[in-house]
């Protein structure tokens, strides 16, 4: 492949992934798992110190997490974060936020005001989206912020080979509301903070939430060019 082919097909690929909020049952082969996996470990880090730390869930084990998330939304138990979340958007920022969820809720056919009908479409961030595998992101409680920044690194290495390999991912703060639970599935020590979550596996076309579209704001907006 020529460089400007590359250069072409990865243009594609950053546009082509998006967050898929409706999954097919089926597993993903696990060769194919670690395969996604392996091209996500090149994934540039801060003196290449490689902090990730992560927890995937397939079969029992997913949906063991799924049953625990599902209950303890429905009990209205409050999330107890390792991290202290976003404050909150206001302005431009906020305006986005908006509009993204105009846009999932346009696609499901749910009314803005309506209250029930949003809570069930936050509920279903519980169920993964139905999706078969969840991946959830953390690092060693010895790092801060500067080194969250590297985990954001692996997970978009993640997603576009994912999105490469015929994959679909979405991911999701939500699943970092309970990480005393996450903990207790993967049997791991309370050292490892758990950041957000991945569901991925394979996208159901015939949901109609998978036809919603975002788009981005102009460079203008988010970039500032001087020299």
């Amino acid at each position: 492949m020529s460089e400007v082919d590359a250069a072409d097909a990865l243009g594609s690929l950053l546009r082509s992934r998006h967050s898929v909020r409706g999954f097919k049952p089926d597993r993903v082969a696990q060769p194919l798992i670690k395969k996604v996996f392996e091209d996500a470990r090149w994934a540039p880090s801060g003196t290449n110190v490689q902090p990730w730390q992560v927890l995937v869930g397939s079969g029992d084990v997913c949906e063991r997490l799924r049953k625990g998330f599902l209950q303890r939304f429905d009990d209205r138990i409050p999330p107890d974060r390792d991290f202290r979340t976003d404050g909150k958007a206001a302005g431009v920022w906020l305006d986005r936020k908006r509009a993204c969820a105009r846009a999932l809720y346009g696609a499901m056919g749910i009314d803005w005001d309506d209250r029930p009908a949003r809570v069930g479409a936050a509920r279903r961030n519980y169920e993964f989206f139905g999706a078969p595998h969840v991946a959830f992101f953390g690092i060693d409680e010895v790092f801060g912020v500067q080194t969250a920044a590297d985990i954001g690194m692996f997970a978009q290495s993640l997603m576009l080979s994912m999105t490469a390999n015929g994959l679909a991912s979405c991911a999701q703060g939500s699943l970092m509301d309970f990480p005393d639970f996450t903990r207790e599935v993967f049997e791991v020590g309370p050292e490892i903070k758990i950041l957000f979550g991945l569901s991925f596996g394979f996208a159901d076309d015939e949901m109609s939430v998978n036809c919603a579209k975002t788009g981005r704001a102009p460079l203008t907006e988010t970039v500032l060019f001087r020299g």
